[in-house]
């Protein structure tokens, strides 16, 4: 077993502080624990969430009064909006150094079922997020993709692909504006709505007999929503715009996972989903070409760059990665065995 659930991603310098940062999406499981870290160990001078359902909002509020005093809570904006809606982002985005685009379809089912509505969020909307970001000169922008969007297979894929493009691109058209898009792909979050874990612990505790197993083969990217916050905050240190960074994370079979989660209940195979991957691949072999590796993290540089940019192959200690390098779950030497798996989900396991 390996120990790679206890790198910590942590920025070295306050990547925010005095910055008004706004996060769309941000009633989701990652935007919440965005913003309980910012006011916990940060200093940012405003903090804006954006989302489409007021509930979510009240909800939120009502769990971030219980955690912190009225002077934290004075830093906060809900801002009610869609990233359909290229003018409602322009009202948002006003006077916003750092965006944090978290928003999107996720379920992968659903988008192949209702592929419009994917595209409309996932693709029109990563464009409405650059153009807002851009008419109101926003500093920074990070935009959250998936390891789903290398060598896509399904619809949400694909347009987390297409989103990635967009924001990668965006620099090109950023001028004097100086505006800096970056992409982070990572893999699935532990605990995060949708995901497995709190699948597995609700069929648990309503005393399933058996686990469904999609298919005993099946490998999986994990990081914690811990990690992946602290992720994102060091790519908005580093980032000089253009580049989609990717974690070290581990991978575990899935069937290990539901073994650390319940090793007496048994497991029944179920098949695939429809547009599921046997393992996901967050660099792919083509990605190579343009792929640096740091200690902690990958970073694919931009293929083309109409702006002036330092390139990490300049930078002390950068490597590239050989050509024809992949990472993908299957092939990742960092696996986690039952007791790596208990010590990530910890929070989630008692």
């Amino acid at each position: 077993m390996t120990t790679p659930s206890l790198r910590d991603f942590a920025p070295q310098i306050d990547p925010v502080k005095g910055k008004t940062v706004l996060i769309t999406g941000g009633t989701g499981s990652f935007g919440r624990k965005m913003v309980q870290t910012l006011l916990r160990d940060f200093d940012p001078k405003k903090i804006i969430i954006l989302s489409r359902d007021e509930l979510k909002q009240y909800e939120m509020r009502g769990e971030l009064e219980e955690m912190f005093p009225a002077d934290k809570l004075s830093r906060l904006r809900f801002f009610l909006g869609d990233v359909r809606d290229r003018n409602r982002l322009e009202l948002a985005f006003r006077s916003v150094d750092i965006v944090i685009h978290a928003a999107a379809l996720k379920q992968v089912p659903a988008a192949e079922y209702n592929p419009s509505e994917c595209i409309a969020t996932n693709i029109s909307g990563a464009e409405n997020v650059v153009a807002a970001c851009l008419s109101n000169r926003v500093q920074r922008v990070v935009a959250l993709s998936t390891d789903k969007a290398c060598s896509p297979i399904n619809l949400y894929g694909a347009t987390k692909l297409a989103s990635d493009k967009i924001f990668v691109a965006a620099n090109n058209l950023s001028g004097d504006i100086g505006t800096r898009f970056c992409v982070v792909r990572y893999g699935n979050v532990v605990g995060s709505r949708g995901s497995v874990v709190p699948f597995f612990k609700r069929l648990l505790a309503q005393g399933a007999k058996e686990l469904p197993i999609t298919d005993d083969r099946m490998t999986r990217f994990w990081i914690s929503l811990d990690q992946g916050v602290a992720f994102v905050l060091s790519c908005l240190e580093l980032s000089q715009g253009g580049e989609i960074f990717v974690p070290k994370i581990p991978a575990t079979l899935v069937t290990d996972l539901a073994t650390a989660m319940a090793p007496k209940v048994k497991q029944t195979v179920v098949g695939i989903r429809p547009g599921e991957k046997l393992h996901e691949m967050m660099i792919s072999a083509d990605d190579s070409r343009s792929t640096f590796e740091l200690d902690d993290r990958y970073v694919i540089e931009p293929e083309f760059a109409e702006y002036t940019r330092k390139s990490f192959a300049k930078v002390r200690g950068i490597k590239k990665v050989p050509e024809g390098f992949f990472y993908a779950s299957d092939n990742n030497p960092e696996r986690l065995d039952a007791d790596g798996i208990k010590a990530m989900m910890k929070v989630y396991l008692e």
